[in-house]
């Protein structure tokens, strides 16, 4: 029994403990839910109040847009406005200017209808005046015709005979005149023109050689050129075809050759062989190959760049390669290419003068020579080579016709013909401008080398000491070392029979086998 109370005493105590701590529990909850209620409605306070200023700042925003566009559209209203009574005033000058003109038409017509009934009046008095005059004349002729025993058609025939020889006379005194006189002008005319246009194109004369001179930094380079028992030099120059000489002349090397594209081959691919430093056989064949194709781009750009410098546009892409290979080519010695931009230009002023086409003129000057460039037909004369070029790639008729004819090989039907025949004898005219003696020396060099060219087997061929000595390089394939021994002594008595050359000229057949493989 004492052990119920026990248990009985601490579970009041416990409930009593539970129900103080819930109302306490209560208590702080509804003093919190009341600080939450008040801190929500500062806080919704404090949102009204930021959106009604934002609504107000949004109401004056628009208020001053609706304002700016108001004022805007018075301004335009006004602005039409006054355009409108603008044009209402002109039409009102307009209406009083056609009011005017109509008066004053109505005015000159009743004034003309006054002359022309004036005139009728005065027409029918002359008529009347003329019928008299009339008859007067023939009763006069018939007193004419009586008193000179002849009639009227008769004595005017005589009077025509005799007026016939006179005027005949004066007629050709005053042709002869007149034809002296023309000649005199043209003559002088022309001479002006020439002189004029000489004066208005100033191209100095340039003669090329036939050896380039090639500058290196020391001496020891020479040993590397030429190479262990010389195998550099004569790879170098059977690639290129010059003829290298390495001599006692300090820091030169000399490179000889009639045609200027090797020289130039072999200058470029000598320089950056000795810039990279790898000097061997196998190394100067890719490099003389990379410097021929580099020739080839610059040939292109350099006749791009003077069809732009000269102002001639549309030309087919093949003749302005033609037109950059007359850079490496020569006429008597003249530079083809520095030729054909004179004659151009002078042709250009020469037409600008008589008033005719000077950018036709200058097309046609600066094409005249482009046969000499070509490798098509070198039977033909370059003038017919050039003109079937220029139709070939679908130049006009007046410039293909004045290529043709500046040599007179063909009629002249185009105006433009004279004045390029008379401007390419200008720029080959002037004192110190051509040699023959060069022109004719690499005519014979070239005509060397297609000679031996001409034998089968053959790939390549290089004249060199100025035409002393003909290297001919032959197919390993088709001709055999017994072979080039036959083939020399047939070039050599060709060369004997055919061609005229002073001294003797030394053939020598190079035949080389060469086995190449690729390790992948």
């Amino acid at each position: 029994m004492t052990l119920i109370p026990n248990i009985v005493i601490p579970v009041a105590s416990l409930a009593v403990g539970f129900f103080i701590a819930f109302g306490i529990f209560q208590k702080v909850t509804a003093n919190k839910r009341k600080t939450l209620l008040d801190k929500a409605l500062a806080e919704a306070e404090l949102l009204k109040k930021e959106r009604i200023l934002q609504a107000k700042e949004k109401f004056q925003e628009l208020k001053a847009e609706h304002e700016r566009n108001v004022t805007t559209r018075s301004q335009k209203v006004v602005q039409d406005e006054q355009r409108i009574k603008q044009q209402e005033q002109r039409l009102q000058q307009q209406q009083q200017q056609l009011h005017q003109k109509t008066e004053e038409t109505a005015r000159k017509a009743a004034e003309v209808t006054a002359i022309r009934a004036n005139l009728d009046t005065q027409l029918t008095v002359v008529q009347q005046r003329e019928e008299e005059l009339s008859k007067a004349r023939n009763q006069h002729i018939e007193k004419l015709e009586t008193i000179a025993g002849m009639t009227a058609e008769e004595a005017k025939s005589v009077l025509v005979e005799n007026m016939k020889a006179e005027a005949q006379t004066q007629a050709m005194s005053y042709i002869n005149e007149v034809v002296d006189e023309a000649k005199m002008t043209a003559t002088k005319e022309s001479r002006r023109i020439v002189i004029q246009t000489l004066q208005r194109v100033a191209s100095e004369a340039c003669v090329e050689n036939a050896v380039t001179v090639f500058h290196i930094e020391n001496d020891e380079i020479k040993g590397r050129i030429i190479g262990r028992e010389g195998r550099n030099i004569r790879a170098l120059e059977a690639a290129t075809g010059v003829e290298i000489v390495v001599d006692d002349t300090p820091e030169t090397i000399s490179i000889s050759c009639f045609d200027p594209v090797r020289r130039e081959i072999a200058r470029l691919a000598m320089h950056q062989l000795i810039t990279d430093g790898r000097i061997h056989p196998a190394r100067i064949e890719e490099v003389v190959e990379k410097v021929q194709k580099q020739v080839e781009e610059e040939t292109i750009e350099t006749g791009k760049r003077t069809t732009i410098d000269l102002g001639v546009h549309g030309l087919h892409p093949e003749l302005m390669r033609m037109i950059g290979s007359m850079r490496y080519r020569s006429s008597y010695g003249q530079n083809l290419l520095q030729h054909s931009r004179e004659v151009a230009n002078l042709c250009s002023i020469m037409a600008a003068e008589l008033g005719l086409n000077a950018k036709l003129a200058k097309r046609a000057g600066l094409l005249h020579d482009i046969g000499k460039v070509s490798i098509e037909d070198p039977e033909l004369p370059h003038a017919l080579l050039g003109m079937q070029l220029a139709e070939k790639y679908k130049e006009k008729p007046d410039i293909c016709n004045a290529i043709g004819a500046h040599h007179e090989e063909i009629e002249m039907t185009s105006t433009l013909s004279p004045i390029v025949q008379i401007c390419d004898a200008i720029s080959g005219a002037r004192p110190g401008v051509r040699r023959e003696i060069v022109d004719s020396y690499i005519k014979r060099i070239k005509g060397l080398e297609n000679l031996a060219l001409s034998f089968p087997g053959v790939i390549k061929t290089f004249a060199i000491q100025a035409g002393r000595e003909l290297r001919v390089i032959v197919s390993s394939e088709k001709i055999s070392d017994s072979d080039t021994e036959k083939i020399s002594a047939e070039i050599a008595k060709k060369i004997q029979d055919e061609m005229t050359y002073p001294g003797q000229v030394r053939i020598t057949v190079i035949r080389e086998t060469r086995a190449v493989s690729v390790a992948k």
